[in-house]
């Protein structure tokens, strides 16, 4: 049974300390085999939560023209933060994908329909069965021009969702924080566990960007 304060946002003041490097190694991508660090260094890229990292991760690293994926954590204050922390609500952290992707090859908007179609972003701090600010829907940006085309998704995702009766979008859309890795066992979770958990489950609302 989760405890209702983990629908909650932890205040900065009140945010676990952290720790000042990764208490581990960042590793290869296991489909890629390129370094998970050099995340950093790609020109075109964002952070999505869709509630648990697992299957979302899979749903964008199938896709044509995404160049490096790998899971972790943002949003929140705690530096470093372990999964054991961020399931605590005491981070302030939202499980998230971290994506780089070739905009000659897939663009931003079909990237932002993939994120919009895949979970329900009407939910607050859950996802299904999954509950906690931990699962919260989340788009983070590096740049204000990526977060003027995410905005702009929203309204237009909004629209449609308005006309089936969902309520109003919840998700988070604003600049990047800092992006933590999550630990390498969580990494690519679902090609090493095939028939692991994956929650993600969209509203049938299509997206058309």
């Amino acid at each position: 049974m989760f405890h209702i304060e983990k629908t909650k946002m932890v205040t900065r003041e009140a945010a676990l300390p952290g720790r000042g490097a990764y208490p581990f190694q960042l590793v290869e991508h296991a489909l890629f085999s390129v370094p998970l660090a050099d995340f950093e260094h790609y020109p075109h890229k964002l952070l999505v939560g869709m509630g648990c990292f697992w299957g979302a991760e899979r749903l964008f690293w199938q896709q044509k023209g995404v160049l490096l994926t790998a899971v972790g954590y943002s949003g929140g204050y705690t530096p470093y933060a372990s999964y054991d922390e961020v399931c605590s609500g005491q981070t302030g952290h939202a499980e998230v994908v971290a994506i780089a992707y070739d905009p000659n090859q897939v663009t931003l908007e079909a990237l932002l329909a993939m994120f919009w179609e895949n979970h329900d972003p009407t939910q607050g701090m859950r996802q299904g069965n999954d509950v906690g600010t931990q699962y919260r829907s989340a788009i983070y940006l590096f740049n204000e021009a990526d977060k003027a085309v995410a905005l702009n998704s929203q309204r237009q995702f909004q629209a449609g969702l308005a006309a089936q009766g969902y309520p109003e979008i919840s998700t988070e859309i604003e600049l990047a924080k800092e992006f933590y890795f999550a630990e390498p066992y969580h990494q690519q979770y679902l090609e090493k566990n095939p028939g692991g958990y994956c929650g993600l489950k969209g509203t049938g609302v299509s997206c058309i960007l």
